[in-house]
């Protein structure tokens, strides 16, 4: 942990109590926030309200890196948080995409394989959690991190601005790769755990 964060723990363990249950609730305020905008955001799509959509989709997606921010920041990660981060995940990437479905069919019609296979890992990750677990991975690793920043960087572009085909295979490129690292995380993991930093990290505890 850098200065600035470490401050920023020494700070909130310092500060009052009613400040530090303010703050220990806020990102899973705004996990359960992003869950219920998700069939929200359907109901739009599916009425073609495209304004409104887009503007409820982009701080949506800000509030997904910015929950995880806080938490770590000053050391609010909890078991609850990322469950809920995980569910909050899932729908709103369902909701994502019936957006760019309703509102950019071209991205389908024209990079389908692509969007296939990032739909396919996902799904799959997904389902070999609920059979290993019997519930979402939550691992949070660094390369999900960066691919769920770049995803949701290409969405907010892409109904703001328009379609970069480059950023999309980037995003989706580095999304199918961290799948690929999580189901090796799941094969290797007996017990569930939330928060992994990734498989180098996971190899490196198991040698030590």
């Amino acid at each position: 942990m850098n200065d600035s964060l470490s401050g920023d723990a020494t700070a909130m363990s310092t500060a009052p109590p009613a400040i530090r249950v303010v703050w220990r609730n806020v990102p899973n305020a705004l996990s359960v926030a992003r869950i219920a905008a998700a069939p929200v955001l359907l109901g739009l799509a599916f009425a073609h309200h495209h304004t409104a959509f887009t503007w409820l989709l982009i701080p949506a997606l800000v509030s997904d890196m910015v929950d995880g921010a806080i938490a770590r920041a000053f050391n609010l990660q909890t078991e609850l948080g990322a469950r809920l981060d995980s569910i909050g995940d899932v729908v709103l990437t369902l909701a994502a995409l019936a957006g760019i479905w309703a509102f950019h069919p071209e991205v389908y019609r024209n990079d389908w394989p692509a969007l296939l296979l990032f739909m396919g890992a996902g799904l799959l990750e997904w389902v070999l959690a609920m059979l290993r677990y019997g519930r979402l991975s939550s691992f949070h690793t660094l390369l999900s991190k960066v691919a769920g920043t770049l995803l949701a960087i290409f969405v907010a572009v892409l109904f703001a601005v328009g379609y970069e085909p480059w950023l999309f295979y980037l995003a989706i490129g580095l999304a199918v790769l961290s799948s690929i690292e999580e189901y090796l995380l799941l094969a290797i993991l007996p017990e569930w755990r939330s928060n992994v930093r990734g498989l180098f990290w996971v190899l490196r505890e198991r040698r030590g």
